[in-house]
């Protein structure tokens, strides 16, 4: 079994811990609507892409 020859200090510790965190989603707000989406996907509260009509939302009256 390994045994450490000399303590680590604590800047190297977090020097190698730095890219360990998690990272955060990116958000972006829907250019017709407003709401949030993450980039590059189609805005699940309207349907639209880049203000490109690419999925038809049914109307709250025709779903009940």
């Amino acid at each position: 079994m390994a045994v450490q020859q000399n303590k680590k200090s604590r800047a190297r510790k977090g020097n190698r811990r730095s890219h360990d965190r998690i990272a955060i989603p990116a958000v972006i707000y829907c250019s017709s609507c407003g709401n949030p989406t993450l980039p590059h996907s189609v805005c699940p509260s309207c349907g639209k892409y880049k203000t490109k009509t690419v999925v038809e939302q049914k109307k709250q009256a025709e779903q009940a």
